[in-house]
């Protein structure tokens, strides 16, 4: 895998490119224009088995009938009978279902066209994504980085009636953002949120939406993971506890309802992860709905959002981690970096202090690895994130860490994030 592609998020008419490791992530709006780099190559190299498990069959062909005489059919056995499969009345009954969730749930989820006058110096243009209805005062959830620097808004109904839309709030840091129309058109609905927190690997997964600018767009598939973490519109921050799902989502899907079986949204389409292709490749990333719940509300009142930040950089304690620091487990969040004047430094967490060599490679070593948050374990640099994530600016948190092999307690009071433009440093 190339570690030299790049992670792409459209924004308006374009993409803002962020430098990272492995394959490209693609947010789904429909841009106006894009430009794309030619696709890394993939070989693909055939699994050869070095053994036999099972021997080849042997077939004895009948004889040829004398001329003249009809050919003989041998009689069918019961197992070579065409039989309906025993499941038959199950995946009819799975496609009632999902004709009849289709038919329950488009009505509340919408088309959404953005005009652009300006970006960048650049001449204007339009992009397409999708959103959801959330309550019945007009307002529809949809993801930042859609409606960014939109100069106007149309919202486009299952029915084909359109309304203007005004912006509410938007917020790059989760990458969601509320429009609000004056009246939803008749037979229009709000969709029933789930709870992000209840879904589990395996669980069915439906995406509706706007693909390509294709409406009322209906994809089945399964949650692939849970508790991902994806990056947001601003480089230095992520977004936690993201749904992966191989339901197809392509460009223009952005914004969408991801669903579940029982008709509830569990997250807002936002990603799709490629190898440099623009289209669908299985994998793709929902931001989860208790996200929504969380910051919704202060996006209607407020129009902002503001996130609560600690100021570290760091990863998962992984074999050559713990080597290097004498650790007797892989388990926590490793802090390589303080950023100066953050919460973290104020409260004296402390980062790298040098490196070691194990199997020839240097790891970091000396810093504090946080195994607790308020006495919740923390297992990953994940569920640190995490933990921040859903706290409060001004709010204490009591860490324990290990420094130099021992436990110790590190309160730390949060702070508003920075006002950091995407792609600044």
């Amino acid at each position: 895998m190339n570690r030299n592609t790049t992670i792409i998020l459209a924004v308006g008419c374009g993409f803002l490119l962020l430098i990272g490791i492995g394959v490209a992530i693609v947010a789904v709006a429909l841009p106006y224009r894009y430009w794309t780099s030619p696709a890394p190559a993939v070989q693909v190299t055939p699994i050869t088995p070095d053994r036999q498990v099972q021997p080849a069959p042997t077939f004895t062909v009948p004889a040829a009938p004398a001329p003249g005489a009809a050919p003989q059919v041998p009689p069918a056995s019961d197992a070579q009978q065409a039989q309906p499969p025993d499941d038959a009345d199950a995946l009819a009954s799975t496609e009632g279902l999902l004709q009849g969730r289709f038919t329950q749930l488009n009505p509340g989820v919408v088309n959404i066209q953005v005009f652009v006058s300006q970006v960048a110096g650049l001449g204007g243009g339009q992009g397409a994504g999708s959103g959801f209805v959330l309550d019945d005062d007009g307002h529809i959830i949809t993801n930042h980085h859609v409606v960014d620097q939109a100069s106007l808004v149309i919202v486009v109904f299952f029915n084909g009636l359109q309304e203007y839309a005004e912006i509410v709030g938007s917020d790059a840091n989760s990458d969601l953002a509320v429009l609000r129309v004056a009246t939803l058109p008749e037979g229009v609905f709000p969709l029933s949120l789930g709870d992000s927190n209840q879904v589990e690997v395996g669980d069915w997964a439906i995406a509706i939406g706007n693909p390509f600018g294709l409406g009322s767009s209906m994809t089945l598939g399964i949650v692939s993971a849970t508790g991902r973490t994806i990056p947001s519109g601003v480089a230095q921050f992520s977004i936690p506890r993201a749904i992966q799902t191989d339901a197809a989502i392509n460009p223009g899907n952005s914004g969408g309802p991801l669903i579940s079986l029982a008709g509830e949204v569990i997250g807002v389409n936002a990603q799709i992860r490629t190898a440099g292709e623009r289209g669908n490749t299985g994998v793709g990333f929902a931001i989860p709905v208790n996200v929504v719940r969380h910051i919704v509300p202060t996006l209607i009142a407020e129009g902002a959002y503001q996130w609560p930040w600690l100021g570290v950089e760091g990863s998962d304690v992984n074999l050559a981690i713990m080597e290097a620091n004498n650790l007797e487990a892989q388990y926590g969040a490793y802090i390589n970096n303080v950023v100066s004047g953050s919460p973290a430094a104020e409260a004296g967490l402390r980062g790298s202090t040098g490196t070691r060599s194990v199997n020839g490679l240097p790891v970091p070593i000396g810093g504090d690895i946080v195994v607790e948050v308020d006495d919740q374990p923390i297992a990953t640099f994940d569920d640190l994130l995490s933990e921040v994530a859903f706290r409060l600016p001004g709010e204490q948190l009591v860490l324990t860490v290990l420094r130099d092999g021992q436990p110790q307690q590190v309160t730390v009071t949060l702070a508003p994030r920075p006002g950091l433009e995407p792609g600044s440093s």
